[in-house]
């Protein structure tokens, strides 16, 4: 029953409250107005942010998935098939980030988080494949709860912006300079955890 119930909210969280919190938390005057009109008028950053956010939101669907047992056990094919799915807006979505970081609002300490963050993420879905490929399935499952968690940053960061800003006071930039780290790093400390305690 609790499995099933944590189950649930994971998938809340995953694929129900992700559009929820883009929609109620309103980053205009403080992501994109922070923008300078070059690159609000740039079609490349424009491309990349729309690719970032699109294939983002398959990676969050996609992903979730992955975690069923059922899926796994009565159709090995839609498991695949939707791991590929994943793997695939993960790189594009990854790619799109990395270079979106280097016109991160609130400067070098966001620029250097949501890059590295960029990074982790292509890094351990990269490492998620190549397990499998090599039929490493321990190692694998492993790669892919590491890489779904900075995937949650999609989820987490919109959690700590709300938090900092309404609970604490702080204004716009100092919460996303924060969160910059704070969505992801966190996250990838509870998948750790996990990977241990699943050992």
């Amino acid at each position: 029953m609790m499995k099933k119930i944590g189950w649930v909210v994971f998938g809340f969280f995953s694929i129900g409250i992700y559009p929820i919190l883009y929609g109620l938390v309103d980053m205009s005057q403080g992501f994109l107005g922070g923008k300078t009109e070059e690159v609000l008028n740039s079609s490349a950053w424009n491309w990349f942010f729309y690719q970032h956010i699109g294939f983002g939101a398959i990676s969050m669907l996609s992903g979730w998935t992955q975690f069923s047992k059922r899926i796994r056990a009565k159709n090995i094919n839609i498991h695949r098939t939707l791991g590929k799915i994943y793997v695939g807006s993960v790189i594009l979505s990854g790619m799109a980030g990395l270079y979106l970081s280097f016109f991160a609002t609130g400067g070098v300490i966001a620029a250097f988080g949501f890059g590295a963050m960029a990074l982790a993420w292509l890094g351990t879905t990269v490492m998620a494949f190549i397990t499998v490929k090599k039929g490493q399935i321990e190692a694998h499952q492993n790669w892919m709860i590491r890489s779904y968690a900075v995937c949650w940053a999609a989820v987490t960061l919109r959690l700590w912006l709300p938090i900092l800003q309404g609970g604490i006071g702080m204004d716009f930039i100092s919460a996303y300079l924060l969160v910059s780290w704070l969505s992801w790093v966190p996250n990838l400390m509870v998948a750790e955890w996990i990977v241990y305690e699943t050992k």
